[in-house]
């Protein structure tokens, strides 16, 4: 699909449109809210064939919506919002920035881009990364969602390679995907932990859950992609065709261009999940069974993930299970009962030897497992291979708990958590997240220096903390995507911390204030830590980030996005 081009006496009144527009709200001064600025020419903008009316929205209501995210820290309002209604729609608007910026840069002999362009998903980003400025035009993805709701995901069933797959717009949510997907007894293989993200968002990052030790990341998981490039193209790449394009938009940070397809890699779904937690108090115990349990369910080969595969293999042995998700977490103790989203997952009786064994050790950690199951006559086995697994493991006996559920209601877990912070009004305030991942070698350091100190020490940590393990082997050297460098050979593992705090409106500062300590004592302690959502101030430090992949990422962003324009919140060449 190519761009049209603009006519030209068009091309001058859109042009002089935005640069009137970029001039009166570069004229104020204060960071106060302000009113909308009604633009020049407006109507002749909003008639125009290539522009429906009602496309480009700059009225306070649009432009305040566009102006916060999840985080609720960072606020910049933008000029306008686009409310796409295709794919074309997109395509129209990055050409204009590409052209105005052409002219831009030349006239002010500058190599930052005068009107910049950023995609916004449901903006579940914590620190502005998919915001713009008072320079630039935020995509609003959720509109172009509901103009092709019903054709967004387009699922094929093929034994032929490369088997199943999707054909998913950019702005699906996952919650989408697995619906339709299912309705062909079909899903993705890899995961986020939260449903309603779309599919362009968490591609652009990496996309990680539990099941990223077998699988990988989402971003291992695509075959081919349309992406609109920061030079108004829309071009098609995957790993034969545009290649260069294609590594560098997964786990790109929007650097490069915006995703408006992916295809995406599917498998038989399971119908039930065995669900699984166990606690423990000892932090070497519990990290020795997450990276053996990972480094034997990995070692299965894919090709055998068929039904009829699974019921030949019913008999028995650790091989035997489909162990396809694992996750690990944290416990605290601050002085009261635990308020911990997956101490609820233990029977109510449970509770008190559960806050008499925090209160105990300060600090617990919880090994949590899900099991897929795909037929009855496998289900009948779960209980005797599932018996085999725990005997191995070093959890404190008696804490360990399991419950069989619906493979949907596994996946959409924090979903009934999310509306039951909403009718509480505690969804939209602060979240200070602060996410890292930690080379094996130092995650005991970790332990020690931030869970038994840092954290213990600052009592401020509300929310989920998450530490497991993911094999490195399931990552592509050649996408965007930053992981810690191996301390060693053999160091074929690193581990993901997410501390995903939330706050009062105006206790957000203190969490803020442990986050830099956390950091402070990584790097202090030379720890090779890597940020993942990584927010920073400078190119200095996003240089030191990338590490080794900075040189290419920096001839990417010349060569698909070379006015700079694209995805300026992330903050890297702006």
């Amino acid at each position: 699909m190519a761009a049209e081009s603009f006519t030209m006496p068009t091309y001058f009144i859109v042009l002089l449109f935005i640069t009137r527009l970029i001039s009166t709200l570069q004229g104020i001064k204060t960071s106060k809210p302000q009113p909308a600025v009604e633009p020049p020419l407006l109507d002749n903008y909003h008639h125009h064939r290539h522009f429906p009316a009602g496309t480009l929205r700059t009225d306070p209501t649009a432009v305040s919506a566009a102006a916060t995210d999840y985080g609720h820290i960072v606020h910049r309002r933008p000029a306008a919002v686009l409310h796409p209604s295709s794919v074309d729609d997109i395509v129209k608007l990055v050409n204009l920035a590409y052209d105005y910026n052409v002219v831009h840069n030349h006239n002010n002999n500058s190599t930052s881009a005068g009107l910049t362009v950023a995609a916004r998903g449901r903006s579940h980003s914590v620190r502005g990364q998919a915001m713009a400025a008072a320079n630039g035009v935020v995509v609003d993805m959720m509109r172009l969602r509901s103009a092709r709701f019903d054709k967004n995901v387009n699922v094929v069933v093929s034994s032929k390679p490369p088997g199943p797959y999707a054909d998913v717009g950019g702005e699906a949510l996952w919650i989408d995907v697995l619906e339709a997907a299912l309705r062909h007894g079909v899903a993705p293989v890899s995961w986020t932990d939260y449903l309603y993200l779309t599919v362009g968002g968490t591609l652009s990052n990496a996309g990680i859950s539990g099941q990223t030790f077998r699988h990988g990341p989402q971003i291992s998981n695509v075959h081919e992609m349309d992406v609109v490039t920061g030079t108004g193209k829309l071009v098609t790449c995957s790993p034969s065709t545009n290649a260069d394009l294609f590594y560098a938009v997964l786990g790109g940070l929007g650097q490069f261009g915006i995703i408006t397809r992916a295809r995406i890699a599917l498998r038989p779904a399971p119908e039930k999940v065995r669900w699984v937690r166990m606690l423990y108090s000892d932090f070497s115990a519990f990290t020795s069974d997450q990276e053996r349990l990972i480094t034997v369910h990995a070692s299965r080969k894919q090709e055998h993930d068929t039904s009829e595969d699974r019921n030949r293999n019913h008999g028995g042995g650790l091989l035997d299970l489909e162990l396809d998700y694992l996750e690990g977490s944290v416990m605290v103790d601050r002085g009261g009962p635990p308020s911990h989203w997956r101490s609820s997952f233990f029977p109510t009786s449970d509770a008190p030897r559960i806050v008499s064994l925090v209160a105990q050790h300060r600090v617990i950690y919880c090994l949590e497992l899900a099991i897929n199951s795909y037929t009855n006559h496998h289900h009948h086995h779960l209980d005797t291979e599932l018996e085999r697994l725990l005997q191995g493991l070093s959890y404190v006996p008696g804490f360990a708990h399991s419950k069989d559920v619906s493979y949907v209601d596994f996946l959409d877990r924090v979903r009934g958590g999310e509306l039951e912070l909403q009718s509480r009004g505690l969804w939209e305030v602060p979240h200070p997240w602060l996410n890292l991942f930690v080379p094996k070698s130092r995650i005991a350091e970790f332990d020690s220096g931030v869970f038994k100190d840092i954290v213990l020490r600052r009592n401020v940590t509300t929310g989920p903390v998450l530490v497991y393990p993911m094999n490195r082997n399931k990552w592509d050297e050649r996408t965007s995507a930053v992981i810690p460098a191996a301390a060693a050979e053999e160091e074929d593992v690193f581990y993901t911390v997410g501390f995903l705090h939330s706050s009062g409106h105006e206790g957000w500062e203190e969490v803020e204030e442990q986050n830099r300590e956390i950091v402070e004592f990584c790097e202090g302690r030379g720890m090779g830590v890597k940020q993942y959502l990584a927010h920073y101030a400078t190119t200095e430090e996003w240089a030191r980030h990338f590490g080794p992949k900075w040189t290419r990422f920096r001839h990417r962003k010349s060569e698909f996005d070379p006015m700079k324009m694209l995805s300026p919140g992330q903050r890297i060449f702006n």
